[in-house]
């Protein structure tokens, strides 16, 4: 059952966060398939509907395919149009209008003349009238700080096309890594498996010799299968990660990726990384994303100051106008007319409505700044816990390691002092036992370390560097 609970919580996809130092190599299990891959090309190797990827190529794959990647990169190219948009109110407008009026009943006016009442019909029966109009702004202070505001909105969206990527290399990291979790833990599990057999096999042996009992052949065979649930379960486990890999890859979910090294192949280098690693904030995406909205909030404040400025626009207009009786489209005389102007507006009351838009726009200035002090703070504590997390969870895979030496160096001599009878079979599975509940703590650890990494990888805004642990 302690196996089974060590290995069940060795898969789990969940964040641990933990922390890193030195790691010291150990041998690696009886049976390493994924070991006997180390080396391999980082090319996709398919075997029917099984391929071997990087992390690399994984990561590479699902910035391709992923669907909120792609819904980012579109919200900056919506951005970019929305910004060529308000950039066109500096060119003239040029519109064209058109209209015919027909009379139904002519207009009376009554007038008096040497004490007499007449009346007199005026209008025509047909009237046309089309023509075109310019407008074409000269000093529009409002309008050109809207397109500077433009300018810094497509970089915010930018900003989350890259927030998106950030999350998406974190998840696909994680992913992997369970994967490879998954694999290191199946194959601790299948050389306790070939062993629990093997020592089946001897104890039949010596029972066909008499030198062993009926009961020792019925215990070591109640062993085995034992374990053979628990392989089950480790099998289980490996598709578990594999299926979310091929989701968060945008791949189909029959195909069976395995990592192009093992576990354990990762540690070597990891007390490097933990001492070299910058905490620098500049790349944090949420400190990032702030910024652009307080360079944003700051122009709000110039553009609601720009209200109390003058606009000054042009103007041109040329129209043809056509009066008529009886048939409106025989005899048509048009009448060609044409102005050009300059339109000044000068704002002096509004309510106060320009005021208080100014006073709303430098309380949300003020506000963004204390968040952003706030926020510096806590992601200060973040980085720091984080870093500590990683310095002991690089103590614990050495701690690790070295159990795991012991428990092999203990196990084998338990193996031969059981094969020559100077040991009984209860005190040999209690060797196999802790070695491979080291091997399980030890692979455990290398995860928590990685998963740690990526999250503080997050937390910097460094995507890239989410695999600098290989």
């Amino acid at each position: 059952m302690l196996l089974s609970s060590l290995f069940t919580a060795s898969y789990l996809v969940a964040a641990v966060v933990t922390s890193p130092v030195d790691s010291v190599p150990v041998a690696a299990p009886a049976v390493t398939p994924v070991a006997a891959q180390q080396g391999a090309s980082s090319a996709v190797q398919s075997e029917g509907r099984q391929a071997v990827l990087s992390l690399e190529e994984c990561i590479r794959m699902a910035l391709d395919e992923s669907p909120v990647v792609k819904v980012a990169d579109m919200e900056v190219t919506r951005a970019d149009y929305s910004r060529k948009e308000v950039l066109a109110s500096l060119f003239p407008s040029i519109d064209f209008s058109g209209a015919y009026q027909r009379t139904i009943k002519l207009q009376t006016m009554r007038m008096d003349f040497a004490g007499q009442s007449q009346t007199i019909k005026v209008g025509s029966d047909n009237m046309w009238n089309f023509g075109f109009s310019a407008q074409l702004p000269l000093v529009a202070p409002t309008l050109w700080k809207s397109i500077s505001i433009a300018d810094t909105q497509i970089l915010s969206n930018l900003e989350q096309a890259r927030t998106s990527r950030l999350d998406m290399v974190n998840q696909v990291c994680k992913a992997y890594y369970a994967l490879m979790l998954a694999v290191s833990s199946r194959d601790v599990i299948r050389s306790n498996y070939e062993l629990a057999v093997y020592n089946a096999s001897l104890y039949e042996k010596q029972f066909a010799v008499g030198t062993a009992s009926e009961y020792d052949v019925l215990r070591s065979s109640v062993q085995v299968k034992n374990i053979e649930p628990e392989l089950l379960q480790a099998d289980i486990a490996v598709r578990q990660c594999q299926l979310q890999l091929c989701v968060l890859m945008g791949v189909a979910d029959d195909l069976k990726i395995m990592p192009d090294m093992a576990l354990a192949d990762l540690s070597d280098d990891m007390y490097m990384i933990a001492e070299n690693i910058d905490k620098s904030l500049t790349d944090n995406s949420q400190l990032r994303t702030l910024d652009i909205q307080r360079d944003i909030a700051e122009k709000n404040v110039q553009l609601k100051k720009m209200a109390y400025l003058p606009t000054l626009a042009a103007s041109f207009n040329i129209n043809w106008t056509a009066l008529s009786n009886g048939n409106p489209f025989r005899n048509q005389e048009f009448s060609p007319y044409s102005t050009v102007g300059l339109a000044l507006s000068v704002p002096i009351f509004s309510g106060g409505a320009r005021y208080n838009g100014l006073r709303q726009a430098q309380v949300q200035r003020k506000e963004l700044e204390l968040q952003r002090e706030n926020l510096i703070n806590s992601l200060s504590s973040q980085v720091e816990l984080a870093l500590d997390n990683i310095d002991r969870q690089a103590a614990q895979i050495s701690t690790s390691a070295e159990g795991v030496r012991q428990a092999e160096k203990a196990h084998e001599i338990m193996q031969r002092s059981f094969e020559i009878g100077a040991a009984s079979y209860l005190d040999l599975r209690d060797a196999e036992l802790a070695e491979t509940t080291s091997r399980l703590s030890y692979y455990q650890s290398i995860y928590n370390y990685l998963v740690s990494k990526a999250d503080l990888d997050l937390l910097l805004g460094r995507g890239e560097g989410a695999t600098s642990a290989k």
